[in-house]
């Protein structure tokens, strides 16, 4: 049990309570006494908090532990009904929507049409619409959600939401979509980018096991990867760290549109495959890519699935594709595992998920020979069970941890200009 507490207290909780409902969460059921272990608070402290949860509802007691010689403890755990959480995952292809409970259980989700070439605020009215059809369909009040997590693929800027933002979805530049949607629906909307919730989905719902720091590589339209160290989500300094699609793996490559050259997306991205495809009359046909009988409206992550399922189902040439694919994403994540020191990678998103038995043997491979820590520890590579709706699980454990178990920011130490300046003003 000390493994699985270790990360939640960690963490740089804003008060006792949120570090007593982490470590409760993590433990899944522990006693008073085990809090007292694990938290380092006073049998006095957990007592009136814990007696304050169970007022709340937000904890139950469920049964004891078996006796070792004394009275047998009572064991706590989350009431996971006590409070549920809306996840959203706005892509251009595709919106995701999920109902979760308190632990991060899935109740309800649905898929609707993407963003496509619609202007933001009439995508909004429809969200806000679908949102209100998500809860009734699971009979749940709304008093009872505890918020909106709403993810989208990045990057994301803090002060004014996509400024900046893959080709498909340039109409989204500016927009204010987490005031907009917030006032739509009217409970409060977290704005994060997939990957990342990825991340905080298998991290909150247990799925990473005993893991306080490990990574996810996320695969949809494009390709990103969310981190968490030491339990928590590591954002970096404006929410966009984890950007693995643009490490450069080739400084002669093509051009990327992030305004780069040689990026891991623009080599081997789902767009970077269909293309390919596409320039093959064979595996065009194969996947069904010729003109003729593609949608006009089709995405690049469903242009990828097809010729996933092309190469699944034994052709050469779209196996070949999706092969390059993989050594190039393979050697992306060893950068990644490299720099954080990671011994778990998470493979998840919907691209992941119908490829997935090309990737992970790939990429395990590739850690196997050549991650420099390779002496001392391996890295493990497994695919999310629930890889294609990941981000849009991950956002609703974003806004259950905003309310449950809120941090405090990074400690930020003054910069000695500004220190300087002020010295002389």
């Amino acid at each position: 049990m000390a493994r699985i507490m270790g990360a939640a207290r960690a963490l740089p909780h804003v008060s006792t309570q949120a570090a007593v409902i982490d470590v409760i969460r993590a433990a899944g059921t522990i006693s008073r006494a085990g809090l007292i272990e694990e938290t380092g608070l006073t049998g006095a402290t957990i007592s009136t908090l814990v007696r304050r949860l169970i007022d709340d509802g937000l904890v139950v007691e469920t049964g004891r532990a078996e006796s070792t010689g004394g009275k047998p403890r009572v064991l706590l755990e989350l009431n996971h009904t006590a409070r549920y959480a809306v996840g959203v995952h706005l892509d251009h292809g595709g919106i995701v929507y999920v109902l979760t409970t308190l632990g991060g259980g899935v109740v309800a989700q649905m898929s609707r049409a993407g963003a496509g070439v619609q202007d933001p605020p009439d995508v909004v009215d429809r969200m806000a619409r679908e949102v209100a059809a998500l809860l009734a369909s699971a009979g749940v009040d709304p008093a009872r959600v505890s918020g909106l997590g709403l993810v989208a693929p990045g990057p994301l800027a803090p002060a004014s939401g996509m400024r900046v933002t893959p080709p498909s979805m340039r109409q989204w530049e500016d927009f204010p979509l987490d005031r907009a949607l917030e006032e739509a629906v009217g409970v409060p909307v977290l704005l994060d980018n997939d990957a990342t919730a990825a991340a905080l989905g298998e991290h909150w719902s247990g799925r990473a096991g005993a893991r306080a720091t490990f990574a996810t590589v996320y695969m949809g339209t494009g390709l990103g990867a969310g981190l968490i160290v030491n339990g928590g989500a590591y954002e970096g300094v404006s929410g966009n760290a984890g950007e693995i699609g643009h490490i450069c793996l080739d400084l002669d490559g093509p051009e990327c549109w992030c305004g780069s050259r040689g990026c891991t997306e623009a080599l081997a991205g789902p767009a970077a495959v269909v293309a390919a495809a596409r320039a093959d009359p064979a595996v065009a046909s194969a996947a069904g890519l010729d003109r003729r009988r593609t949608p006009a409206r089709s995405t690049a992550a469903a242009q990828f699935a097809a010729v996933a399922r092309a190469a699944l189902r034994g052709h050469d040439g779209a196996r070949a594709l999706l092969d390059r694919s993989a050594r190039y994403v393979a050697v992306a994540t060893r950068t990644l595992a490299n720099v954080m020191d990671l011994d778990l990678v998470v493979l998840t998103g919907p691209s992941f998920a119908i490829a997935g038995s090309v990737y992970l043997p790939a990429i395990q491979d590739e850690l196997d020979r050549s991650f420099f820590s390779r002496s001392t520890h391996s890295v493990t590579v497994r695919i999310s069970p629930v890889a294609t709706t990941a981000a849009a699980i991950g956002a609703a454990a974003m806004a259950l941890q905003h309310e449950l178990v809120p941090q405090r920011g990074m400690l930020r130490l003054p910069d000695r200009g500004e220190e300087h300046a002020g010295a002389n003003g």
